[in-house]
């Protein structure tokens, strides 16, 4: 018989084929019922060469997500965007075009800006579409669109209304070289060596000093007392007394606080604005007289003396050389500091005071744990990331930002009073351009105003995702049918920032959870266990790797190569060795292409043994799918299908299957159950690698998509696994001898079958060529 598969090997060119007929017969079209399931898919952001491959793993599972759920029968919503807001692109477009920013007139700069993101995007949705992603690609949005933009300014205007928005003048995290503040949650740290200096601090009219040891010794103009801890007695008898900084001369009092811990540097410290957040709480606790020593342009102010215009490493190093030559220095340390980093310039941030909005936060802790508390995460651990984050907020949200593009502050400021309006929502706003849309002022009536030029934080525009894909305010019957949606999939590195804006934000308009599910990927590694990045100059481009060894490939690693939730290393060579499990299924389903279908047949031992098998396989995988922990399928699948379908079954009955010596109700058994089980292979298979999945089955099985198919549920069969133990360690004995006696597979050999293996007996003798 000649086999219906005529090709030695899955060509992974087929994928093409594949992705235009899925796309002419529209077959992840989404039309709202009265049941959805709705991805709040995270938008990527395209800045220099888009994504890398530890991202590309990411889509390609969250890709699983939705296709489970279409095989588990539900409705799938499944939006794609693009995320075009921000600093990445500002950057980008200045090394470009080797421009600055604020040199450059805005609106050329924001024409500029967009052009770079059409090229980035467009490479982006290659690899996206590449990947077989099933999402809504002809709908797809951005969120630099005026009408994303409109809906981020429109619930800005009701929560202002609400009274949940302020402007306030307090210290901010800043990040000088892109030029605006940045929220906590914008900040990483890293342990990064520096100087801890000594410093010798007289007591006022007495020749006797203390040591105080700074890390920040440019601050030293800035120093506006000394704290140490009340139970530390090395100190008790200067409480009080008035400390001379070294250098300013400046004179401060030493005071007692907790917060000064005994066991670093010498004890006692120097409080200054701002060296540090500590630094910020206690000048408001102990309400200090702030003095501003950096300025917005990441340099010392005239407060700094002879150092002014130096960046603050500079004034370090030169003030801790004036420090020795005037004899105020004890010593040197070096040390690894814990130091603040803004996330986006790569750069320790400066705390300086600055005017911004604020959007409340702190009251709505409590709220926001409970509503995390309702979520279901996906891996349950990485819920405490959310929690540990929530413990550790005691600001509100500074949401203005000082740069061009992003979604612009909705507010113009009457020019005779200042006083701040916003507009009636509804339209995309661009104050620092257009007309104020108010006519006279609500408080003196002028009628001259002044537009904002700040835009907000591009979390602003992130966190109303799920608000923008339900069309919030735009058409409240599909609303009603999407939102909330049911899974919100992200990496665990955004679950402070775009996780928890979203629950904040989506509470604060809707008064509910934005999902009830969150599933949490880790990071793509080097090879070396380094965090990928394009910064790093580590990442790997996926579409090369995609074009040479296929999506499926790609995917199939992807979901083997590590447990859900946990840390993955990309390594092109593991990446390849995963097609050899393609290439297997090829090879068993090209041999069962040989066999009609049939849909029954009398069922021998062998047969329900089999059958017993899949039937847990099946169990093992709705376990997987249930949790999106792709792993587990994956390597079950893998498992089943080479070492116990392929390497023990498919020998065992290949003769019944020819008919050869069995009778034609023995043949059909063999082949129903061949085929029953390869159907149900490719059906488990489809979320995982959906390309070959399809093609097989249009082959071998139906014309309608295998995506359009509903998951197999298990028939709760007779367990007997007890046997498989048996049967392969049979197998492997008959294989060795047979080698040990340099006889070939196909000789025949005389071994006793144990009394176990009775039932299975005219199907061994076959396999092996026993004789009695």
């Amino acid at each position: 018989m000649e086999p219906k598969i005529s090709e030695k090997a899955w060509n992974p060119e087929l994928e093409k084929e594949i992705l235009k007929k899925w796309e002419d017969e529209k077959i992840y079209d989404f039309t709202p019922q009265d049941d959805n399931y709705t991805i709040d898919t995270p938008p990527p952001y395209p800045s220099g060469r888009p994504w890398h491959i530890g991202a590309a793993a990411h889509y390609s599972q969250i890709d699983m997500i939705a296709r489970t759920a279409r095989m588990s029968g539900k409705n799938v919503y499944f939006p794609i965007g693009i995320d075009r807001n921000g600093l990445p692109v500002e950057l980008y477009t200045e090394k470009k075009h080797n421009i600055r920013m604020r040199e450059t007139e805005r609106g050329e700069f924001l024409n500029l800006c967009r052009e770079a993101l059409d090229d980035l995007e467009a490479e982006m949705i290659v690899i996206m579409k590449s990947l077989g992603i099933s999402g809504d690609f002809a709908n797809y949005y951005r969120t630099d669109s005026e009408e994303y933009r409109s809906l981020t300014q429109s619930t800005f205007i009701e929560l202002w209304k609400k009274g949940q928005v302020y402007l306030a003048n307090r210290p901010n995290n800043y990040d000088w070289v892109s030029g605006t503040t940045i929220a906590d949650a914008e900040i990483t740290y890293q342990d990064l060596p520096t100087k801890l200096v000594y410093m010798k601090f007289k007591i006022k009219d007495t020749d006797q000093e203390i040591i105080i040891a700074s890390t920040r010794p440019e601050l030293l103009c800035a120093c506006r007392t000394i704290i140490v801890n009340p139970e530390d007695e090395r100190y008790t008898k200067y409480i009080g007394k008035k400390i001379i900084v070294p250098i300013t001369n400046v004179e401060v009092e030493l005071k007692t606080h907790h917060s000064a811990k005994e066991e670093f540097g010498s004890g006692a410290v120097m409080v200054c604005s701002y060296g540090d957040q500590n630094d910020v709480a206690l000048f408001r606790e102990l309400e200090l007289e702030e003095i501003v020593a950096i300025g917005l342009d990441g340099r010392m102010t005239e407060v700094a003396g002879e150092y002014v215009g130096l960046k603050p490493k500079q004034a370090r190093t030169k003030i801790i050389e004036d420090l020795e030559t005037n004899g105020f220095l004890e010593k040197i340390e070096e040390i690894n500091h814990r130091t603040p980093i803004s996330e986006r310039s790569k750069i320790p941030i400066e705390i300086i005071p600055m005017e911004e909005y604020y959007l409340k936060q702190k009251d709505a802790i409590v709220k926001i744990k409970n509503l995390g508390q309702e979520i279901t995460f996906h891996p349950s651990m990485h819920k405490q990331i959310l929690m540990n984050w929530l413990e550790s907020i005691n600001i509100d949200w500074p949401i203005s930002r000082r740069r061009f593009y992003g979604t612009e502050i909705p507010i113009w400021y009457c020019k005779n009073c200042s006083e701040p309006h916003v507009p009636e929502p509804g339209k995309y706003y661009r104050p620092w351009k257009e007309k104020c849309p108010i006519s006279n002022c609500s408080k003196c009536n002028s009628t001259e105003f002044v537009g904002e030029e700040r835009t907000f934080d591009t979390w602003m525009d992130s966190s109303v995702s799920p608000l923008f894909i339900s069309k919030f305010n735009r058409d409240e019957e599909f609303f009603k049918k999407v939102y909330p949606a049911s899974i919100r999939p992200q990496a665990k590195d955004i679950v402070r920032t775009w996780l928890y804006y979203t629950l904040l934000r989506c509470e604060q308009l809707t008064g509910e959870k934005p999902w009830s599910e969150a599933w949490i990927m880790g990071y793509g590694l080097d090879e070396k266990g380094m965090k990928m990045s394009k910064s790093k100059g580590n990442a790997i481009d996926p579409l090369p790797v995609i074009e040479k060894l296929g999506a499926d490939t790609f995917r199939f690693w992807s979901a083997s190569e590590i447990n859900h939730g946990y840390d993955f290393r990309c390594n092109e060579q593991k990446i390849e060795s995963s097609k050899k499990f393609l290439s297997k299924l090829w090879n068993v389903s090209r041999f069962l292409s040989s066999f009609p279908v049939i849909k029954s047949g009398d069922l021998t031992a062998s047969d329900k043994w089999i059958l017993s098998e899949l039937d847990n396989l099946v169990k093992e995988c709705k376990k997987g799918y249930d949790e999106y922990n792709f792993f587990i399928p994956a390597i079950a699948i893998r498992e089943f299908t080479w070492n116990l379908f392929a390497a023990h079954y498919i020998e065992m009955v290949k003769a019944r299957a020819y008919g050869i010596e069995f009778t034609d109700e023995e043949r059909d058994g063999a082949i129903f159950t061949l085929h029953k089980t390869l159907s149900t292979v490719l059906k488990l298979l489809a979320p995982i690698t959906p390309f070959i999945t399809e093609h097989l089955w249009k082959i071998l099985y139906s014309e309608e998509s295998i995506h359009k198919e509903k998951q197999v549920d298990s028939e709760n069969l007779e367990e007997q696994s007890n046997i498989t133990k048996e049967i392969t360690e049979f197998n492997s004995k008959v294989w060795n001898e047979k080698k040990d006696q340099g006889l070939s597979l196909k000789d025949s050999i005389k071994i006793e079958i144990p009394s176990m293996l009775e039932p299975y007996k005219k199907d061994l003798k076959s396999m092996h060529n026993l004789i009695d």
